[in-house]
Formats: structure tokens, sequence, C-alpha cells
């Protein structure tokens, strides 16, 4: 008698592993299920106004990148790896610009890329000055698309440039620090760098430290307000507070050109470890992500199609990096570039 009792609740489980496995079903994009054959799908054709080999010239700066414990040639220059894996990452390659190469060579270089990348560091006077107008003044008087991206230092050496001001940065104490971007309230991002960000994630970069600072020096927005010539060129998209709770531009865009300038470092969150304060979170690699592609699809865009075997030779694949991480706070790779004499 009990057995037939139990005869009812197995067919009305049975009846439910079922279901639930119906639902569990992972159908294939034909929606047909697994019981079809697969066909070959169609590939569209690729976009022949894209360019999807682009290459990003990235500048050195002087130095070894760890207060010469690496290297202490009169000449060296460097370029932090983070940056390179910061450009690979998005789908690019990169080539070399060392600062302090003969400029025909460096000029020569400058026309195998589809955009250029200035790096933080410090120098801001001298031959790495002039190089960085000179790259600048260049691709802005073309009109080629030709984006570019500044970091950091390259952030305070474009408002220089372009105000013609050499003594227009402010002191701020904003070493190792996390930030948020605060965003203008005007501002709409599409066309810019935020362009693709999900919502959700913009929404973070507001009330979440999500980028990393790491300067001592930038340009508080009345500062920059007093500057035509800032003004008639970038917009600012947004602004940080440093540990006094003093405010500077974080991040502008230019009006005309493909051109957007951080004070923050986007690059770190995904590829640096040697500073303490660096967001590693998801959101914050998020960001990482979200900026390289953006700088990237516009680098897509470029019409340059420089002879494929001039590009290989110049890549920073023909050169290695330098593992620096147990040197000191910093960067954990450089590669460093040491020319053989003063020129």
């Amino acid at each position: 008698m009990w057995n037939y009792l139990w005869i009812p609740l197995l067919i009305s489980f049975s009846k439910e592993l079922s279901a639930a496995k119906a639902q569990s079903t992972i159908l294939l994009p034909t929606g047909t299920g697994l019981e079809e054959p697969m066909m070959s799908p169609s590939c569209s054709a690729a976009d022949p106004k894209l360019n999807f080999r682009p290459v990003i010239g990235i500048v050195s700066h002087p130095g070894d990148g760890a207060s010469g414990r690496l290297s202490n040639a009169t000449n060296a220059s460097y370029i932090a790896a983070s940056y390179v894996k910061f450009v690979e990452a998005a789908g690019a390659r990169v080539i070399p610009l060392i600062y302090n190469e003969p400029p025909e060579i460096l000029y020569n270089k400058l026309n195998l890329v589809n955009g250029v990348l200035f790096t933080g560091g410090w120098a801001k006077s001298g031959r790495y000055f002039d190089v960085i107008e000179g790259i600048f003044k260049r691709r802005m008087m073309q009109e080629i698309h030709f984006p570019l991206l500044a970091i950091c230092l390259g952030f305070e050496l474009l408002t220089m440039i372009i105000s013609k001001d050499k003594n227009i940065l402010e002191s701020f104490k904003a070493s190792d620090q996390a930030s948020t971007l605060q965003f203008m309230n005007d501002i709409n991002v599409e066309g810019t760098v935020f362009r693709r960000f999900p919502p959700n994630l913009l929404k973070k970069l507001s009330t979440d430290c999500l980028v990393m600072q790491n300067h001592q020096y930038g340009v508080s927005p009345e500062r920059f307000g007093e500057y035509k010539e800032l003004r008639s060129f970038f917009k600012v998209l947004t602004t940080s507070a440093d540990s006094d709770n003093k405010v500077y531009v974080s991040t502008v865009h230019a009006h005309n050109y493909p051109v957007t300038a951080f004070q923050w470092h986007p690059e770190k969150n995904a590829f640096e470890w040697g500073l303490s304060m660096i967001p590693h979170s998801e959101d914050a690699v998020q960001v990482t992500q979200y900026v390289a592609n953006f700088f990237v699809s516009e680098a897509r865009k470029s019409l340059n199609r420089p002879p494929a075997r001039k590009v290989l030779e110049n890549l920073i694949y023909n050169y290695s990096p330098t593992y620096c991480g147990k040197a000191g706070k910093g960067y954990d790779e450089v590669y460093i570039f040491a020319q053989p004499s003063a020129l």
C-alpha cells in the first residue's frame, strides 16, 4: 500500500526535473537548440574606412624610471611598460618615440603611427619640452585624424603649451592618492572618452575612488578659465580634489581635435602595483579598459597606412622590458633606451 503512495510523488518529481532541464538548455544563436547542425556563418567585410592594425607612438621620458638605479647612462630615457600594455590591451601596437634621438629619426617614426601618447613624469623644460611641443604642433597643423592622449605630466605640458605660459601650474597634494572624478554640471559625454562607459560605472566614478592620482602640480578650474587659449581648445569634463580638498581640473577633451588629457593615470589600475593607493577593483580595471578602448578606437580612424616593414623594424617588440619592482616604489617594468652620445 505504502509503495503505491510514492508513485504520484515520483511522477511529479520527474516532471519538475524535466521542466528544469528544459529551462537550463542553452540555445545557439539560431535559437533551434542543439539538435540541428551548425551552418558556417557568413562574416561581414571589414570597414575599409577603419585601420584594424593601428600603431601608437609613445614618447620616452628622460632617465631610467628608477632614479638611476637601473641605468646611469647620461642619455637614458624610458617608457613604463604599463603604457605599452595599456595600448596593447585595446588592440594596438607601439612604436617608441625616443625623445633624444636625432630629430629626423624621431619625426620619421612619427609618420609610422596612428596616434601618440604623452606619458607621466617630471620633465617640464629643455629638450623634452621642445619635443612634446614639436609633436603636438606638427600634428595639430595637419588636417588628418590623429588622436593624442596626454597623461599626468602630458596634461601639464599641454596646458603650458596651449596657454603659452610655462608658469601656469599650481601646487597640489595628490601624490599616491586614489580619487573620484566630479563631472561638470553641463557636460555631455557624447564624443568624449566617457561615451562608452556604462551609466553605472559613470556614476561610480563620482562616488568611488576609481582613478589614481600621482602628481604635485595641476591647474585649478579658476586658473584654467583665465586663459582664452585653453578655453577655446579644451572643454573641462571633470575635476578632482587633493588631500587638502583643493580642486583641480582632472579631465579635458578638445573641442575640435581628437585630443584628450588626464591629470590622473588610467593605465595604473590594471598594470602597476608599486604604489599602495592604486585602485585594483573590477570597476577600476574597467576604467582602464574603457579609456584604452576609446583611444585605440580613435586611432583606427587614422588614414595613415605606413609600409609594414618599416613598422616592424621600429616596434617596441625590438626591445626588452626591465623589471624594476624591487628597485623601489614606482613602476613594475620599464623599457630603457640609451643614446650613444649627447646630441
